[in-house]
């Protein structure tokens, strides 16, 4: 069994930020360490027990995913060696869930890309017609593919508080018309790409989100993770069925567990089996082999 990392501790490094998954420290003015744990959020609450083995998965399935699109965006990966600087010990434990990124100014913003009708767009698609303020034909199934994929931004929450969903102008009023613009653009094609590779291999990429900043010369880069099951819904291709609730490789497993509680869906999260956790492990585990299997 893969021991589990649900908090790191660099003594040589500053610990800057400790996120729902992600610990994230300094290693000079320019360059910052991103770990992934094996924490694991459901509600926007980080549950207390971790997934063995899940940072290292998520972390193989971003850097697939980022050296994919570098030819689309560039992303903020570098070549720098985590041997340097960490212990021998410590490389150990961190070498493959971790990233050595550039320091980016981020964008307060989160890029979401909707292709397929669920969650909370499908609530809000029921209510409205339309999701986060875009109008759609009516009819549509649950779990539906939309006619065209959509671009639906949020705000970026702190630990423990929720996204809200805004409209493009928000958008514009926080970075700019042509800032706004790029994000919308480079997402839409980000998704459509990762959408046709995945479905190629069996694989539909439902939803996703994309976080993003700018560097020192003001240039857009993809940062972050990109289209993982913890940043993504991914559902397998051949038990889908418009109008019923799908199958998924992500954490939707937890989310389904969660929903059968007596849990109000705040801090602190409940405590989730080992069978559970070990399902979904395995559910982020195939989803990695199929997307990259030649």
């Amino acid at each position: 069994m893969t021991q589990s990392v649900h908090k790191t501790q660099i003594d040589t490094l500053p610990l800057l930020a400790r996120g729902k998954v992600r610990d994230i420290y300094q290693l000079d003015d320019h360059h910052l360490l991103f770990v992934t744990t094996d924490r694991i959020s459901a509600f926007d609450v980080v549950l207390p027990n971790p997934i063995p083995g899940k940072g290292e998965i998520l972390t193989r399935i971003s850097n697939f995913w980022f050296e994919k699109s570098s030819a689309l965006i560039p992303n903020h990966l570098t070549d720098l060696d985590l041997a340097d600087y960490v212990s021998a010990d410590e490389y150990e434990i961190l070498k493959d869930r971790s990233v050595i990124v550039k320091k980016l100014k981020p964008l307060p913003v989160e890029a979401i890309v909707r292709g397929y009708i669920i969650g909370s767009g499908w609530k809000d698609y029921q209510a409205t017609g339309s999701i986060c303020g875009i109008e759609l034909p009516a009819g549509l199934q649950l779990a539906g593919k939309l006619p065209y994929p959509i671009y639906t931004p949020s705000t970026k929450a702190a630990v423990g508080d929720h996204d809200i969903n805004i409209s493009f102008n928000e958008t514009v009023d926080l970075v700019g018309h042509v800032l706004a613009e790029q994000v919308r653009e480079v997402s839409l094609t980000l998704y459509q790409m990762a959408a046709d590779y995945a479905l190629e291999r069996g694989i539909i990429i439902a939803d996703t989100k994309f976080e993003f900043g700018l560097d020192e010369e003001g240039q857009l880069v993809l940062a972050d993770e990109v289209l993982t099951p913890d940043s993504s819904r991914f559902w397998p291709l051949d038990t889908y069925r418009a109008g019923e609730s799908p199958l998924s490789f992500d954490k939707q497993f937890i989310r389904d567990y969660l929903e059968t509680l007596d849990w109000d869906k705040t801090a602190p999260g409940p405590k989730i089996p080992g069978d559970i956790l070990e399902k979904t492990r395995q559910k982020y585990q195939e989803a990695y082999d199929i997307l990259t299997r030649d």
